[in-house]
């Protein structure tokens, strides 16, 4: 069958997908952000639908102080014995935890610390016996052997008390490239399979497995590792890697992995960070044959609107490092979102902001913004070091850029009353130095007056990429309150590629 490509655009990185009968479930990281672990839903593998997050209220991951980079790491979701089961690594958070639910769609379970497994990306596979293994990267977070990195690691665990019933054994680590990790393990048709990342997640990113008789192992190196992989090439999907195995609708096989899909004129930036991405392969003496990822055409534009009048917000809003509903609400002001600020700013680690990911190379958010008894806008973010801002209040319309330790502003008066504040991305295109950038980053307003819109600034999109803030995540942009309280409503996203 011929799968779309990205199937998740925009942040969606270390996907993991399991089968249930007819239907499919995808979940994927999520880092600093909450709510955590999204999850989709398909029955062709082409048609997703986002219907919840695993993580939607306080304790289940502890995020409220991780570093930029911490929080939820590579899921892993599988069905068993008529539950679903979701493994995370809770990095600089909780540690690698257990996530039962029957129903995909949640509530899930507050999670059981897993003991005995000092790693991350942990993997669940069950033999015939009921028995599972816990197979995951050995990166140790913390200790005296912290940044150690010890290969791929097993371990038997009792998941519902999250013991390890033994000590961890080593397994195969893959061809020598650095950073094994993502372990998934497989059962098909008598013989266990070991699939894993290495090479980094970076530009060396590759795919290769090993196979066996037993699901602890030994295992035997597929001869032609990796068995993908889009280094040292030319092609459009690069950072290949991170992939889960699924049987597709039509009784063959697919891969579902993390890309990106950098621009520029040396295509070094990628502004949408890792992305969810999928491939066929064919079995061929016993070892997967992988096709290269390829890119599907453009398509038509995509519009989203959010007039803000739900009971809540959808599940594709995010905030990050605390929950939305400690600081905003949707019932204050009738069709409106209102955020409450406490002084912190976009340069802070829980700034008050609900964002959602850019999808496209070309887009334009938009939304109108009554700042009557505070400061707010919107900004587009990849860190709290690394963001694009225009907001609005006290008479002034404000451009802000931070880029590491530099920072730089734009101001413009304005008339009192609400304006409509805009980030557009263009991507560029040519020779010159503008071309080295993926894109230009417009920043304007529009209060509703002859002039029309209002452009304080266009940044260059490098210096808000993945690469350049070395960042698992990917653009997130969203509105945020400064100073007071500020209520935003006509929500606008248009994008394309």
């Amino acid at each position: 069958m011929t799968l779309p490509n990205p199937v998740l655009p925009g942040f969606h990185p270390d996907p993991s997908i399991t089968r249930v009968g007819d239907d499919y479930y995808l979940a994927c990281s999520s880092f600093e952000y909450l709510p955590g672990l999204p999850l989709y839903h398909s029955r062709d593998l082409v048609q997703w639908e986002q219907i919840g997050n695993v993580v939607t209220r306080p304790g289940q991951l502890a995020v409220e102080k991780v570093p930029t980079l911490g929080g939820a790491w590579a899921p892993t979701i599988r069905f068993h014995d008529g539950r679903f089961w979701l493994v995370v690594t809770d990095a600089m958070g909780r540690g690698s935890l257990v996530f039962t639910a029957e129903r995909a769609e949640g509530p899930w379970s507050d999670g059981v610390v897993m003991q005995g497994m000092p790693g991350i990306d942990p993997d669940l596979a069950w033999d015939s016996d009921g028995t599972c293994f816990v197979t995951y990267s050995g990166l140790q977070l913390d200790g005296d052997r912290a940044g150690e990195h010890l290969g791929i690691q097993q371990v038997r665990m009792d998941l519902e008390t999250g013991q390890a019933l033994e000590e961890p054994r080593s397994l195969w680590s893959g061809t020598g490239l650095m950073f094994p990790e993502a372990p998934h393990l497989y059962e098909i048709d008598g013989t266990w399979y070991l699939l894993i990342a290495e090479g980094g997640t970076e530009r060396g990113h590759a795919v290769s497995i090993a196979r066996g008789s037993r699901p602890d192992g030994p295992f035997e190196s597929c001869p032609a590792n990796p068995v993908l992989s889009a280094r040292s090439t030319d092609r459009p999907v690069q950072n290949t890697g991170h992939a889960d195995l699924v049987r597709t609708p039509d009784g063959g096989w697919a891969l579902f992995l993390l890309g990106m899909r950098p621009g520029g004129l040396t295509r070094a930036f990628s502004p949408m960070g890792r992305e969810t991405f999928s491939t066929t392969l064919e079995w061929v003496d016993g070892w997967p044959v992988v096709q290269p990822v390829q890119l599907a055409p453009p398509t038509a534009p995509v519009e989203h609107h959010d007039d803000f009048t739900g009971p809540e917000l959808g599940p594709e809003w995010l905030s990050i490092r605390t929950p939305a509903t400690d600081w905003s609400s949707l019932t204050e002001h009738p069709g409106h979102l209102v955020l409450h600020a406490d002084g912190s700013t976009m340069d802070d680690p829980q700034p008050r902001f609900v964002g959602r990911r850019q999808q496209h190379r070309s887009t334009v958010f938009s939304v109108r913004v009554d700042s009557t008894d505070g400061i707010g806008g919107l900004s587009l973010r990849i860190d709290e070091r690394h963001h694009y801002d225009i907001e609005v209040g006290a008479g002034t319309a404000r451009a802000h850029a931070r880029v590491g330790g530099l920072h730089q502003t734009w101001e413009q008066p304005i008339p009192p009353g609400p304006a409509t504040v805009r980030i557009e991305t263009e991507p560029v295109a040519g020779m010159g130095l503008d071309a080295l950038g993926p894109d230009l980053v417009r920043l304007s307003v529009d209060t509703g007056t002859d002039t029309g819109p209002v452009e304080l600034a266009a940044l260059d999109g490098r210096y808000v990429s993945a690469e350049t803030a070395a960042s698992f995540t990917g653009r997130v942009v969203g509105m945020y309150a400064a100073q007071g309280t500020v209520a935003f409503d006509e929500f606008g996203y248009r994008g394309e590629d």
